[in-house]
């Protein structure tokens, strides 16, 4: 953790401009770091996290991937899909459409998320959520959003970024994506950009770019809370909250059934920053 703390004090300095930028710029600027700080990574293998960065990683990963530990949640995200009958709430039956999230709606001034999209679905289907155990972030509803994904691999994500307002919200999430915060004093960047490929305790940390691909996710860390094939699942605002309390800061939960707009404008901007990579949900990490 020490060291951590000294190369992201170091390479600070570097840090790419918050402001006078815009989104296209922002892309070029980040693509053109990592392929000189990760010359031999081609750019789609940033889809694949830690995975692209350290060989013996990626031998465990893809031996994994032979028979994966998600496939049985992922069955039971689809079943779930017909039994709330939520493809009527979507484009295409809400089959494949993953990869155009998050999107801004000009009607609403809002940017949405499949997850929130998917709640208010559950919700206007007259799906008792609490009573279902579907909370955002985790067991069935995750699974849900984890089937979803999973029909667009393959896809490439692809979110626009608007003059006006929808700039405005992907400039607040950048702002928290370089922001300092909690005790330890860390920034999203900290981690994912500047310090890519070092360890941090038992983990490996991954780029920015390409983050936001394989969610929602397949962790290892959460299947070991216990048996169900539902307990590995987590949506990329789940992993927020638990990076947020890694850096001792306060986990920005949801409320009145909808998502955190902090996190909401930070999931925008840090999909942004994966526009051009194909999606490859749900992914196992560590």
């Amino acid at each position: 953790m020490r060291k951590l703390i000294i190369a992201a004090a170091a390479l600070a300095l570097t840090a790419p401009l918050v402001s006078q930028a815009t989104p296209q710029s922002d892309l070029e600027h980040m693509k053109k770091y990592f392929a000189k700080k990760f010359p031999g990574v081609q750019y789609q293998d940033y889809a694949n996290g830690v995975y692209a960065l350290d060989k013996g990683r990626r031998v465990e990963w893809e031996a994994m991937e032979e028979f994966p530990p998600y496939e049985p949640g992922v069955e039971i995200g689809k079943s779930l899909f017909k039994k709330y009958k939520v493809g009527q709430c979507f484009k295409n039956g809400g089959i494949g459409i993953k990869q155009n999230y998050p999107y801004y709606d000009s009607k609403s001034g809002q940017v949405h998320t499949l997850e929130g999209e998917l709640m208010a679905c559950l919700k206007r289907n007259g799906i008792d959520t609490e009573k279902e155990k579907l909370d955002y972030g985790k067991g069935k509803f995750a699974a849900i959003a984890a089937y979803m994904a999973y029909t667009s691999r393959g896809k490439t994500i692809k979110v626009d970024v608007p003059a006006g307002k929808a700039t405005k919200i992907y400039n607040e999430g950048k702002q928290f994506f370089y922001a300092k915060r909690g005790q330890l004093n860390f920034s999203c960047a900290d981690c994912h950009v500047y310090n890519p490929g070092v360890m941090l305790r038992s983990m490996m940390l991954s780029t920015a770019i390409g983050q936001t691909t394989h969610w929602p996710a397949y962790r290892k860390k959460w299947e070991a809370g216990g048996t169900s094939p539902l307990h590995g699942f987590g949506t990329l605002q789940r992993r927020y909250g638990g990076c947020n309390k890694m850096v001792r800061a306060k986990d920005l939960k949801p409320k009145d059934g909808k998502q955190n707009p902090s996190y909401v404008a930070l999931e925008y901007f840090h999909t942004y920053l994966s526009n051009g990579l194909k999606i490859n949900a749900p992914g196992v990490r560590q």
